[in-house]
C-alpha cells in the first residue's frame, strides 16, 4: 500500500503541471484584449500581460474567471462593474462563448444590446443595470435558454417588452424597471415556470392585470410583483389570488380604479401590499387587517371611505446586489 503514496503525488504533480500549463483558447485571448482596447484606463491598469486567465507568473485580469475544458481554458465569468467603463457595448464580448456570468452594471455604457448578445448560449447571469444603454431589445435575448437571472433596470431602452423573454425557462428574476417600455406587458411571462420576481415599475406600460394573468395556470412561483408607476388602468381582478405565493404586490402610481376584492386577503404570505396613488374607492375587507404575514398597507391617494386605516409604515424596497446572486 505504501509503494502507491509516491505514484500517486507523481499523478498529483503532473496533474497540476497540466492545468498551470493550459493554454487559454485563442478566440477567448483576442476577445478580451479587444475589449482592453476598447475599455478605459481603470479597466486596463489591472489588466497586465496579454493572457486574460494568467500566464503562471502574471494573474488572471481583475474581473475575469477560467475554468479548464479539456487541454484550453476558457473565459466563464467576466464582472467588470461600477468602474465607470464609457462607450458602447463592447461587442467582442459576444465572442466569449463559455460565458456563464455577464456583469457590467454600473456603468456608463451607451447604445443598444448587440443582436450577437443570443450566442452566449451558456449565460445563466446578464446584469446591465445602472447604465445609459438604450434603443429597443435585441429579441435574440430569448435565445439564452440557460439564463436564470437578467437585470436591465436602470437604462433608457424602449419600444415593448419582449415576448422572448417567455422563451427562457429557466429565468428566475427579471428586471426591468425604470426604463422607457411602453405597450402591455406581454401575458406570455406567465408561461415561466420559474420565475419568482418580476418588476416593471417606473415605465410608460399601459393595459390591466387581467389582461397579464389571462392565461391559466400563469406565474405559479411568482413572489415579487412590481408594477408600480405606469398607466395601468382597471381594477384588481380577484384571479390574482391564484397567484398564491405572491409576497410582494407594488401597484403604487397607476389609474387603476374599483374595489379591493376580498379574495387577495387569502394569499397565505402576502407581506406587502401598496395600492398607493391609484383611483380605488369603497373600503378594504376585513380578512386583511387579520391576515397574519400581511406588514404593511398603503393606501394613500386613493378614493377610499373615510375610516379605512393604513397597515405599517411605508418603505420602498430595493434590490440589493445579494438579491442577485446565481
Amino acid at each position: 500500500m505504501a509503494s502507491l503514496w509516491p505514484l500517486t503525488l507523481i499523478c498529483i504533480f503532473a496533474f497540476s503541471l497540466s492545468i498551470a500549463h493550459s493554454k487559454t483558447l485563442k478566440r477567448d485571448v483576442k476577445a478580451l484584449n479587444e475589449i482592453k482596447a476598447s475599455l478605459g484606463w481603470r479597466v486596463v491598469y489591472a489588466w497586465i500581460g496579454d493572457d486574460p486567465c494568467g500566464d503562471g507568473i502574471l494573474p488572471p485580469w481583475s474581473g475575469v474567471t477560467c475554468s479548464t475544458q479539456g487541454d484550453y481554458r476558457v473565459v466563464t465569468e467576466l464582472e467588470v462593474y461600477a468602474v465607470s467603463i464609457i462607450g458602447p457595448f463592447p461587442i467582442a464580448v459576444t465572442n466569449l462563448l463559455d460565458l456563464t456570468r455577464l456583469d457590467l452594471h454600473n456603468n456608463k455604457l451607451t447604445g443598444p444590446i448587440p443582436p450577437q448578445i443570443g450566442r452566449l448560449r451558456r449565460l445563466r447571469m446578464l446584469n446591465l443595470r445602472w447604465n445609459k444603454l438604450q434603443d429597443v431589445l435585441p429579441p435574440e435575448i430569448g435565445e439564452l435558454k440557460r439564463l436564470t437571472h437578467l437585470s436591465l433596470s436602470f437604462n433608457n431602452f424602449k419600444g415593448e417588452i419582449l415576448k422572448e423573454f417567455a422563451n427562457l425557462p429557466e429565468l428566475r428574476y427579471l428586471y426591468l424597471q425604470e426604463n422607457r417600455f411602453a405597450g402591455r406587458i406581454p401575458p406570455e411571462l406567465g408561461t415561466l415556470q420559474n420565475l419568482r420576481h418580476l418588476d416593471v415599475g417606473n415605465n410608460h406600460l399601459v393595459g390591466t392585470i387581467r389582461e397579464l394573468i389571462r392565461i391559466e395556470g400563469g406565474f405559479p412561483v411568482l413572489r415579487n410583483l412590481y408594477l408600480n408607476n405606469n398607466y395601468l388602468t382597471g381594477g384588481i381582478p380577484a384571479q390574482l389570488a391564484n397567484l398564491t405565493n405572491l409576497e410582494i404586490l407594488y401597484l403604487s402610481y397607476n389609474k387603476m380604479s374599483g374595489a379591493i376584492p376580498s379574495a387577495l386577503a387569502h394569499i397565505p404570505k402576502l407581506t406587502y401590499l401598496y395600492l398607493d396613488h391609484n383611483q380605488f374607492s369603497g373600503r378594504i375587507p376585513d380578512a386583511f387587517y387579520k391576515h397574519p404575514f400581511l406588514k404593511e398597507l398603503y393606501i394613500e391617494g386613493n378614493g377610499f371611505r373615510p375610516g379605512v386605516n393604513p397597515i405599517g409604515a411605508h418603505k420602498v424596497l430595493e434590490l440589493s446586489d445579494t438579491d442577485f446572486l446565481v
